[in-house]
């Protein structure tokens, strides 16, 4: 099948009014040349050219910007609150706060610049609600909220069972809690709207470019079909794609699909739902249901943790509808009932690089002074990585503040076991956590092989949703 663009890049690439970027050809200098034009390489060259305007940067992208995770993601905008637990343990009761309150701050950033340069990218600030669709799953954030309040973090409330329907649009959620301190967004139609103002602000932009190699000289050398770059400082912002170019980070992650749909826009049945705001829902499952409405009148969905790669490679089916649009079809129908058996506009899918801890992870490329990357966003990028931005252009910059002295930047805190267990392994683990899921919501109790298979998953981290 030919590559398809997702549902929001064609949404976002119809409404828009840029030109197109011509690939690069010829050999150009700069003093930060980015490899990657999604939300990791825009904001970190954003950010630099905030902080130091005369800065030359070049961003390099293969296809067009926006067209990998980016531009494809299922839009829901969160914080790390409820990753604090992980974050102790890996950077201590100090930092974790640090990262919890920055990652908080992200989303108050992500909509100043939205509405400074007048993005019209559906973003909407109302909140996150995190729910329990079985009552094995009800409570399931209670430690860390209690953790949270604890230290005076805490932004969630539990909602009665009646506001967690009301609120969350579907009587399917019978639990759950609630967070001012989230959004959804139109993703596809955000990242070009980055792309616009990088290039109003300067940056140069060269799409249809992808890196071929790059020789880690005194001063790097990027190499590209018919070009070059040499630059001061190289940041690697490709994410998923980091394998296809590096193999020491073959282990660092898992490459694996989070699939989405999208309804009709019809603004008549949303309204029946009561969904009548931009929240964002995600259930307690490991492989967790999200979904938030459009002000179109549309609903997303999409699921995680479905296809994945062996030895993280980038399959075609990344680039094709998704293979689970009948089963995400149904649950739209299951959980709105207004929109049972009406047809779904588009569905898509996209490959999610999952880090053992669930978190990104950032560095020096094989210790370079002047190269750094960062990826492993596990499903939660879109608020993160304007922190990914923060970090990345403060160590081009060649900064001394909290971001580049943080744990966060010392490379991978594990890696996965070895090709093929690893695929296996994962395939073997799926299939436990189907079964305890589907156990859960018929109120039996899984198995005891199940339940502990699918708390292996937790090596990679809950499956996200951004």
């Amino acid at each position: 099948m030919k590559k398809q663009r997702p549902f929001w890049l064609e949404q976002a690439l119809a409404a828009e009014k840029q030109q197109p970027v011509t690939p690069l050809l010829g050999e150009i200098t700069a003093e930060v040349c980015i490899v990657g034009g999604g939300y990791t390489g825009l904001w970190t060259a954003l950010q630099i050219k905030q902080q130091a305007p005369a800065t030359d940067v070049v961003v390099l992208e293969a296809d067009i910007c926006g067209a990998g995770a980016s531009g494809r993601n299922g839009g829901c905008v969160l914080s790390w609150a409820t990753k604090y637990m992980t974050l102790q343990k890996l950077f201590g009761e100090s930092e974790a706060q640090r990262l919890v309150i920055a990652s908080e701050q992200a989303i108050e950033h992500i909509g100043a610049f939205v509405r400074k340069h007048q993005i019209d990218c559906d973003f909407r600030h109302d909140g996150v609600l995190y729910t329990a669709m079985a009552a094995a799953h009800v409570g399931s954030t209670d430690s860390v909220i209690a953790a949270l309040a604890a230290r005076g973090l805490n932004s969630y409330e539990t909602l009665p069972a009646q506001q967690v329907a009301t609120r969350s649009g579907s009587i399917s959620n019978i639990a759950g809690v609630f967070s001012p301190r989230g959004a959804s967004v139109q993703p596809g139609k955000l990242v070009r709207g980055m792309r616009r103002v990088a290039l109003e602000m300067g940056v140069r932009i060269y799409e249809q470019t992808p890196m071929h190699r790059i020789d880690p000289d005194v001063q790097p050398v990027v190499h590209t079909e018919a070009g070059k770059v040499t630059a001061k400082k190289v940041v690697l912002a490709l994410n998923a794609w980091m394998p296809q170019k590096f193999s020491e980070f073959s282990r660092s992650i898992v490459v694996v699909s989070s699939d989405m749909v999208v309804t009709q826009a019809r603004p008549d049945l949303l309204k029946q739902t009561g969904l009548h705001n931009g929240v964002a829902v995600l259930d307690s499952r490991t492989f967790v249901y999200y979904y938030h409405s459009t002000s179109d009148g549309r609903i997303m969905l999409g699921k995680g943790g479905n296809t994945f790669a062996y030895g993280a490679r980038m399959l075609p089916v990344f680039d094709q509808p998704s293979p689970y649009r009948a089963q995400l079809g149904a649950a739209v129908g299951e959980f709105f009932p207004p929109f049972a058996g009406l047809n779904i506009e588009a569905s898509w899918n996209g490959p999610s690089d999952r880090a053992t801890t669930g978190l990104p992870f950032f560095g020096n490329l094989r210790g370079h002074p002047s190269i750094f990357y960062g990826l492993g966003y596990s499903g939660n990028g879109v608020g993160p990585t304007y922190m990914g931005g923060q970090i990345l252009s403060s160590l081009a910059l060649g900064q001394d503040n909290a971001w580049t002295r943080s744990a966060i930047v010392k490379g991978p805190r594990g890696h996965f076991p070895p090709e093929p267990v690893r695929y296996f392994g994962s395939l073997l683990v799926r299939g436990a956590i189907r079964r305890k899921e589907r156990a859960e919501m018929l109120g039996r109790i899984p198995s005891r092989l199940d339940r502990g298979l699918s708390h292996l998953a937790d090596a990679a981290g809950k499956a996200d949703h951004g």
